[in-house]
């Protein structure tokens, strides 16, 4: 059970994010103006090992002409993760348990095996900033195959593409028969009924959550999908 402790960062998240979130393939800002972030919402997942945190994070972006709201989610370790830097956000020092390094969570094979438990219904979504809070308002389904069976042990995984569609995780399970099973990261979040969000015929796994705009009206949609051809990232486009 992770503990939610309520304390200054320095950096905060927000100012790690406003540097970091400019250089990424899926930012939709022109470059022009640095971005304006706000909280909008997430939870958290813990970890069993008791060692990393774990946020699905959403941020909404006030700098263009309409608000621009991104999934980020994010571990954070007491020491660097190796093979890493690549993926790290940023450092920052807390109150209580002192440095934190920072990663884009999609690099983290500690969150990888959390999404997959969370898609497989082993996994209990938490509430952002309470501690052992369950979140009931965050849903997962998936149409699993024999690839990725509940209970099926994740032995692998790797980014295998990070573009304007978000970012796809390619999974390797005890069972796979037919290649990795993909997970694709949503990483600008478009509410459910969005012509832009992928329909139930179109993946066959999901995780969906809410978030807010900062005129309050609140979105709801995919932080992430399986796509129906689990093989191809391009199903879920």
């Amino acid at each position: 059970m992770a503990v939610i402790h309520h304390v200054t960062l320095k950096p905060g998240k927000l100012e790690l994010l406003t540097s970091w979130l400019p250089g990424q393939p899926w930012y939709a800002g022109t470059g022009q103006r640095q971005p304006e972030l706000s909280k909008a919402g997430g939870f958290r997942l813990d970890d069993p090992d008791g060692e990393v945190g774990i946020e699905f994070m959403a941020v909404c972006d006030g700098s263009g002409d309409r608000p621009v709201v991104y999934h980020v989610p994010l571990t954070y370790r007491g020491a660097p993760l190796d093979g890493a830097d690549h993926a790290l956000v940023g450092t920052l020092e807390h109150e209580v348990l002192g440095p934190r390094w920072v990663y884009d969570a999609a690099h983290d094979p500690v969150f990888v095996a959390q999404l997959f438990a969370l898609l497989n219904g082993t996994a209990e979504p938490q509430a952002q900033s309470l501690t052992d809070t369950p979140d009931p308002s965050v849903t997962s389904d998936f149409a699993a195959s024999a690839e990725a069976a509940p209970g099926s042990a994740l032995v692998g995984s790797a980014v295998a593409d990070n573009g304007p569609h978000g970012t796809d995780i390619a999974l390797e399970t005890a069972t796979a028969t037919s290649g990795p099973v993909r997970i694709r990261v949503r990483r600008v979040l478009h509410p459910a009924q969005d012509a832009s969000a992928p329909g139930p015929a179109q993946i066959r796994g999901h995780v969906t959550a809410d978030w807010l705009l900062p005129d309050g009206t609140k979105g709801r949609g995919p932080y992430a999908v399986v796509p129906g051809d689990a093989a191809g990232a391009g199903a879920a486009e």
